[in-house]
């Protein structure tokens, strides 16, 4: 199953051969007055332009290029679905940020959120032949959305960048039989030996139903369990022991052995297949003690790289998959073991791959950066789908739903604001008792289970000499190299998290125009960037007390310079010597 997934297929942990892309060319229309509704685009829709999806059309890659702010857009096109007697689900992988779907002039649902999956069942309003497909999208400037790196002003400005409007990523057609599987969750107990399944059901009627699940690895049976559907929801722990010949030994996942297991599902009815969907799983436990994160049961020294996901030509959206395996490779050559996936929910793509080829990864929320009422709302929300839709994936060994207190910038002393991290917190340990959470990463921390510090220092001397003198006094006070931020918000004291450096470096290298940014003084030469790097990586590495670190960033990001990589993924310097420094001492 892991090398028969088609590669522009975008749910590659739940895989159906039974699908219809929709990317490519659409008809478009800007909306700026929001007239649309009420002239009935849906039915008759206006005079138009060519957009390709699932390029945003203020990027090259969406034919239109448009980088100035539109608050309403539409999208139409004629699709043809299978005549096959099947439901037929229209999906979209992310469309930013308020979308609405009509097939043949009647509404199909709406979605509220840029950056997770949604889907409807719209076989009820489908004609032979051709059908209609119509979606207005709306978004905004409020710092109540989440939005990420997303700018809410005409120019960028620091590390915030062109704003992505409307479909972003991959819309597609799935055909489901009567009764279909939904959803799976998939649990690894690796002292038991086990994997819980869970598992979501839609039918008419549940009579005479059961869910038959095989495993494998490499080709072996390893176990096969039919079990009786009763209701929409089950469960069953299932054995991951060998029947017969084949590995009796658990096969780990992890960076150096990122093994999978394949797992196959059928929903029956009356002993025959109604529906069949393929996945996989990694046997890993992701676990806290003595100060350590560890993976397995072994400490692992996470050398983490800030990845944004950007790319020139198409923003957010990865130009294909050969552009995800690029980035994912290209890191790995450097010696990282991980990204911290910053401030974007990535195309499901990137998770499969981190899955196959073992980089280890943190999820990431993107921010909004106004509290009130409707963030909460809005912010609760999405990140509750991000969770579940990404839970299966085992090299996501870290939630992180908070960055550096946007969202929530009186967090420090403003009780609310503390307490919506908490329940964030709480709310994401039910989902996932199992992952550690870092509820907001860098500074400023409430309830969390690993400790995080972001630190720009461009002095290794300097910043060796002020960690160095007293972690008491580090998490105690104000740490950051301006003074202004301290570890714990009031009220909260260290309890023996682990302490990671997730974000330091950002060193300026090439580029240099007069918008162009980056952390301390632009360098100038190859050898003055590796001396910088390695400056400050042997530093933090001599902090014992200190176990892993994330480097700012993969690649340059518009007027951000501080990539290893230049935007194109050229190399700024040897990715060998890059890997030397990450590797030394290990």
């Amino acid at each position: 199953m892991l090398n028969r997934i088609p590669g522009d297929y975008p749910r590659p942990q739940f895989f159906r051969p039974d699908w219809e892309n929709l990317n490519g060319s659409w008809q478009f229309a800007f909306d700026d007055e929001d007239i649309g509704k009420t002239g009935r685009w849906y039915s008759e829709f206006p005079e138009h332009r060519k957009i390709t999806v699932p390029f945003c059309y203020e990027t090259k890659a969406s034919g239109i290029g448009d980088e100035s702010f539109h608050p309403v857009v539409w999208y139409h096109r004629l699709i043809h679905p299978k005549e096959n007697g099947k439901r037929v689900i229209l999906w979209f992988e992310g469309s930013d940020y308020h979308t609405v779907v009509w097939i043949n002039g009647q509404m199909a649902g709406e979605h509220l959120g840029g950056y997770t999956r949604f889907g409807f069942d719209i076989t009820g309003l489908l004609t032979d032949g051709e059908n209609a497909l119509t979606v207005r999208v709306e978004d905004s400037n409020d710092k109540m959305q989440p939005r990420g790196k997303q700018r809410w002003v005409n120019e960028n400005f620091g590390c915030w960048y062109i704003q992505t409007t409307g479909i972003w990523k991959t819309v597609w057609l799935e055909y489901l039989p009567e009764a279909y599987i939904e959803h799976v969750k998939m649990t690894p107990r690796l002292a038991e030996r086990s994997l819980d399944v869970e598992w979501k059901i839609l039918a008419r009627d549940y009579l005479g139903l059961q869910i038959k699940i095989d495993i494998s690895f490499d080709g072996f049976p390893i176990n096969s369990v039919v079990t009786p559907v009763y209701d929409k929801r089950g469960s069953v722990c299932i054995p991951v022991s060998s029947l017969g010949t084949g590995p009796w030994e658990i096969q780990k996942w992890s960076p150096s052995t990122p093994n999978l297991y394949e797992i196959n599902f059928e929903l029956l009815r009356s002993g025959q297949t109604v529906d069949h969907t393929e996945s996989y799983f990694g046997m890993r436990e992701v676990s806290i003690h003595g100060g350590q994160v560890l993976l397995n049961g072994e400490p692992v020294y996470q050398r983490l790289l800030l990845d944004q996901g950007y790319w020139p030509d198409s923003h957010l959206t990865p130009p294909n998959e050969a552009a995800i395996i690029e980035d994912i490779d290209k890191t790995m050559a450097m010696g990282f073991n991980g990204v911290r996936k910053h401030q974007k929910i990535e195309d499901g793509r990137f998770a499969y791959w981190c899955d196959r080829k073992g980089l280890l990864m943190w999820c990431e929320m993107p921010s909004p950066y106004n509290f009130g009422d409707d963030m909460v709302k809005n912010m609760t929300k999405e990140w509750m789908e991000v969770v579940e839709q990404h839970y299966n994936h085992p090299s996501i060994i870290t939630w992180t739903p908070f960055n550096e207190s946007w969202g929530v910038p009186e967090i420090k002393t403003y009780k609310p604001q503390q307490h919506f991290t908490e329940a964030i917190y709480y709310l994401t340990k039910s989902m996932d008792p199992m992952r550690p959470v870092a509820v907001n990463d860098g500074w400023e921390h409430t309830v969390t289970d690993i400790l995080t510090l972001h630190d720009y220092e461009e002095l290794a001397s300097d910043f060796f000499s002020r960690y160095s003198q007293s972690k008491d006094g580090i998490l105690g006070g104000g740490f950051a190299h301006n003074k202004r931020k301290t570890a714990l918000a009031q009220g909260y004291e260290y309890r023996g998290q682990p302490i990671i450096l997730s974000e330091y470096g950002g060193a300026a290298f090439t580029g240099g125009g007069e918008k162009s940014w980056g952390y301390g003084n632009t360098v100038k030469t190859v050898e003055e960037y590796l001396a910088r790097i390695e400056g400050m990586t042997d530093a933090i590495k001599k902090l014992k007390w200190i176990c892993g670190y994330c480097y700012t960033q993969t690649t340059d990001v518009q007027q951000e310079i501080n990539g290893l990589l230049d935007a194109n993924r050229a190399f700024k310097a040897p990715p060998e010597e890059i890997e030397a420094i990450n590797l030394k001492g290990i």
